[in-house]
């Protein structure tokens, strides 16, 4: 009976005074705290053992005060997937619930100037994908094969006497499995609006950061620069830095005769076709004409770009 004594001993909570059921103490630092009073508690807080009883009344009374604020909040922004923040931005103030009736579950409200920074996590969660030999025995593909997908967490540093951070995760149930398609940069999107929206002045858009001023002495790079259609980013390249897209194919040409320039088989300035060029199969000279001028095979059938690119290759 002295071994299990204490286990069965009946407490009080040294907060409400109420009995404490069995499998129902929650331990505090010089003291115990029965499930009901503990789940009253910042669901951010985990320093409950560490904590005396007049810390946890202190946070109770803390908490009792910030359910009667909630009536007061008013958010304009909603960010997030699961887990939302919700913005206030006339009063500066934000709550972080993944619960829409958020008024009856007494979030934290926390104030723009408590929050130190918003930080951005992004893991890359790498399993090797298996096959079978001919006995029906796990075997690695040969080169081996994975499956991958990247996890966004969201983790905002804050100053407040009962939590340090609150994290949360973007992609929950939802982890785009590759870096290139539209969902990762989605969710890279989300997470810079997240930081953007709570701390502008640190977490600028790329868009809005000052650009260098340009002098007529500064070098001119003779690189053609042109505009991707998918995502608007200047590039010099063949495909977008921004999102992967290859570079337009300009269909335009200039007449010879006339200089204007066209976009259909005939010229609007002085009427004369286009003037199509293909590279000799044979040789690879340019010509004009039906026949190569430097050989002398004819024209092939089959298109121009197609045979540009095979020689260029």
């Amino acid at each position: 009976m002295g071994l299990f004594g204490n286990v069965f001993e009946k407490k009080q909570c040294s907060i409400c005074g109420k009995d404490i059921g069995l499998l129902g103490n929650r331990k505090l630092s010089d003291g115990n705290m029965c499930k009901d009073c503990a789940s009253l508690l910042s669901p951010f807080f985990s320093d409950r053992r560490a904590s005396t009883v007049e810390e946890i009344k202190q946070q109770l009374a803390y908490r009792e005060e910030n359910k009667s604020q909630l009536q007061y909040l008013n958010p304009t922004v909603v960010l997030g997937t699961k887990m939302k923040i919700y913005l206030d931005e006339a009063q500066k103030k934000f709550i972080v619930t993944r619960t829409t009736d958020w008024r009856s579950h007494n979030p934290d409200i926390i104030n723009l100037s408590q929050l130190n920074d918003v930080e951005i996590e992004v893991e890359e969660h790498k399993d090797e994908i298996y096959t079978k030999d001919a006995e029906g025995k796990r075997i690695s593909y040969n080169p081996k094969k994975y499956e991958i997908e990247y996890e966004f967490t969201i983790n905002l540093v804050i100053n407040s006497p009962y939590f340090s951070n609150i994290s949360f995760e973007l992609t929950e149930g939802d982890r785009p499995k590759a870096k290139l398609i539209k969902a990762y940069k989605d969710y890279e999107k989300m997470a810079e609006e997240i930081r953007h929206t709570l701390l502008p002045e640190k977490y600028p858009l790329p868009e809005e950061e000052k650009k260098p001023e340009v002098t007529t002495t500064a070098p001119v790079t003779d690189k053609e620069t042109w505009t991707c259609p998918s995502c608007g980013k200047s590039n010099t390249g063949k495909f977008c830095v921004g999102c992967g897209t290859a570079k337009p194919v300009d269909k335009s040409w200039k007449c010879p005769s006339c200089g204007t320039l066209n976009t259909g088989k005939f010229c609007s300035g002085c009427g004369k076709p286009k003037v199509v060029k293909w590279f000799c199969p044979e040789c690879g000279h340019e010509n004009e004409g039906a026949f190569c001028s430097a050989c002398g095979t004819k024209k092939p059938e089959e298109t121009v770009v197609a045979k540009k690119t095979n020689l260029s290759m």
